[in-house]
């Protein structure tokens, strides 16, 4: 099962090293034996990797046993023991290769899920700054004011600098009814934002579709969850269904969802074969071009524009990147967010997780997701004003783009009348 973020698979190359370092860990908790049995498993001449000294640690742990005191006596060797796990994790330096102690994993379970408790945004890290990603439609988050691109400064009073995602999740989410209230930093304003939201459960929208006067369908994407592709499906054929051959996918704002869900989507559009995305594994080994592999429904009259934004990431960037790189669609919009990792999940304990970076996604024309995101080829913005006033500039260059072929944002006067669905030659 691949994921917008993360996906489950059998072990592979790039793991199974980890795997042996933190086989003695488990096997204490496993096996019930307490630190004796800590000390009995790093004996083990085969389970350590090689050229690694884990003497170190291990006095630590006497140390910090014998010298520590505590204002509280409910640390427990398990607790210890998840901390280690986490420590290595985190030494890699990549915010997306996190432990996943007993609650966080029962947390990611949920999002999984796509109904759980919570604001409704999803968040990641930019430059080391915990930002939002995307609030999801119809939720307290979007109703509250945030916006992509917002940085979470502070979660309750509490400062976020040291905070994993995992840990900013765990803290905003929360029991329903209750109010988290999360300090912002919004480029344009001059000081900080207090934002209070009251959570709710959260139930993951996934599709919007119209057909407007003007004779343009319009789908709007919201994630690339377990419903998209069926949602996705029967709202393209009531898109062929309706003779029109012009074509919105409005992915502003989507944080993303299952890999699968991309290529499939990807392939109603693409001829079988055709790459969707390529997965780097750097030097470890070979990449693997993930291919669509559905029936091309496109027409050679579709003009399709799609819409995108900074709250645009993963499985959005690989369906807009794909659609663009075979000249199926221009992309209209504002940088998107740039995640373009993949992350395999994988059980240490039954109760836990590591969320492990193996790769990279590329575009077909080799554009890595991670480090840049998708530039589109008509820069739109949509400011803050925009929004409060219920201007969608974004929207109305789609739209002269598919009445006209003119590929530049429409001056106000001209919205009016394409709105009505004047075409312009």
């Amino acid at each position: 099962m691949y994921l917008m973020n993360e996906h489950k698979r059998t072990w592979g190359p790039g793991t199974i090293v980890l795997a042996l370092v933190l086989a003695f860990f488990v096997g204490a908790v496993l096996g019930g034996k307490g630190m004796a049995g800590i000390a009995t498993i790093f004996a083990v001449p085969e389970t350590p990797p090689e050229n690694i000294d884990l003497a170190p640690l291990w006095r630590a742990w006497h140390i910090l046993e014998e010298k520590h005191v505590s204002a509280s006596d409910g640390v427990t060797d398990e607790d210890k023991l998840w901390g280690l796990i986490t420590g290595l994790a985190n030494s890699y330096g990549d915010p997306y290769t996190v432990f996943l102690p007993p609650r966080e994993a029962r947390s990611f379970e949920e999002d999984i899920s796509g109904v759980f408790g919570g604001v409704g945004i999803e968040i990641g890290m930019r430059n080391g700054i915990l930002t939002v990603i995307a609030p999801l439609h119809g939720t307290p988050g979007e109703a509250a004011g945030l916006r992509s691109g917002d940085l979470i400064l502070e979660v309750d009073g509490e400062g976020t600098k040291n905070m994993t995602i995992d840990d900013a999740v765990s803290r905003i989410r929360g029991q329903v009814g209750t109010e988290v209230v999360l300090t912002i930093a919004r480029e344009g304003e001059q000081e900080f934002l207090t934002i209070p939201v009251v959570r709710q459960i959260i139930e993951v929208p996934t599709l919007d579709a119209e057909m407007r006067s003007d004779d343009i369908f319009v789908i709007s994407l919201y994630n690339f969850g377990g419903t998209a592709v069926r949602e996705m499906g029967a709202a393209l054929r009531t898109f062929v269904r309706s003779d029109s051959d012009k074509l919105i996918i409005d992915l502003r704002g989507n944080p993303g969802g299952y890999l699968e869900a991309a290529i499939d989507m990807a392939g109603w559009f693409l001829p079988l074969g055709k790459a969707v995305v390529i997965e780097d594994f750097g030097a470890k080994r070979d990449p693997v071009i993930r291919r669509a592999r559905g029936t091309d429904i496109s027409k050679p009259s579709w003009r399709i524009a799609v819409l995108i934004d900074g709250g645009s990431a993963s499985a959005s960037e690989i369906l807009a990147g794909a659609l663009r790189d075979h000249d199926k669609a221009v992309l209209i919009g504002e940088q998107t967010y740039g995640k373009g990792s993949v992350q395999e999940l994988v059980n240490v304990t039954p109760e836990t997780s590591l969320k492990i970076t193996v790769a990279q996604w590329r575009t077909p024309e080799g554009i890595v997701l991670s480090e840049t995101g998708l530039t589109p080829d008509l820069v739109v913005e949509r400011t803050f004003a925009d929004y409060e006033e219920g201007r969608d500039p974004q929207l109305d260059a789609a739209v002269r783009y598919l009445l006209t072929g003119v590929l530049e944002a429409p001056e106000p006067e001209e919205v009016q009348t394409l709105e009505e669905g004047e075409e312009m030659e």
